[in-house]
């Protein structure tokens, strides 16, 4: 690949990383309640779930899905209801954000709610199906550049993921009130639920 398309790729790339959704703010989330590492090692069930799809993208198997209406339409149903789902309880949640006590914690289940809300967004299935190819030369080996930019987007997910939970331990401070945490809940909850509701509503 050449070293100039990749460095057109890169701060491309970077900004959709870094776009405040669903899958930054729970790791906000996590990061605020138990600590970086544990916000950290939640997000590789994030990665995962982006494994699964650059896969597919690669082997052509992710174009089918997406213009398979009914695949979709089922994808982007149960994620708006997932979305929906953890709106609700973290609405209903009083549980303070701040979070020393691990003990009980089941890192595994984080993994798998940052898994889920991955794959159950469609929009990241657009990503790999439309962004990525841009940035490929179908001149050259294309297996070899996709697998490059699959690598290059992992990467800087990570860092996104690092950067929102520093974020996550910097609101730590500002959280030790009962009311402060409640409305926070409710605004990332609000968030959130509008975020379902337009999977739910939008066409594509």
């Amino acid at each position: 690949m050449d070293i100039w398309t990749l460095l057109l790729f890169i701060p491309a790339c970077f900004a959709l990383n870094m776009a405040p959704g669903p899958n930054n703010l729970l790791a906000l989330n996590n990061a605020r309640r138990y600590g970086f590492r544990i916000a950290l090692l939640a997000g590789l069930g994030r990665l995962a779930a982006f494994c699964v799809m650059i896969a597919l993208a690669a082997s052509g198997l992710a174009v089918v899905l997406y213009t398979s209406e009914i695949l979709f339409l089922a994808i982007k149903t149960c994620g708006a209801l997932y979305l929906l789902w953890i709106a609700y309880n973290l609405w209903r949640s009083d549980v303070s954000p701040v979070s020393d006590d691990v003990r009980n914690l089941s890192i595994i289940g984080l993994m798998k709610q940052e898994f889920a809300l991955a794959a159950g967004n469609p929009k990241a299935i657009l990503i790999f199906t439309a962004f990525l190819p841009q940035f490929v030369d179908v001149a050259k080996n294309v297996t070899e550049q996709f697998s490059l930019l699959g690598a290059t987007f992992l990467v800087l997910e990570i860092v996104a993921i690092a950067m929102f939970a520093v974020i996550g331990l910097y609101l730590r401070q500002w959280f030790s009130k009962p009311k402060l945490v409640k409305r926070f809940n409710r605004a990332c909850a609000s968030f959130l639920a509008l975020s379902g509701g337009n999977l739910l509503l939008s066409r594509q």
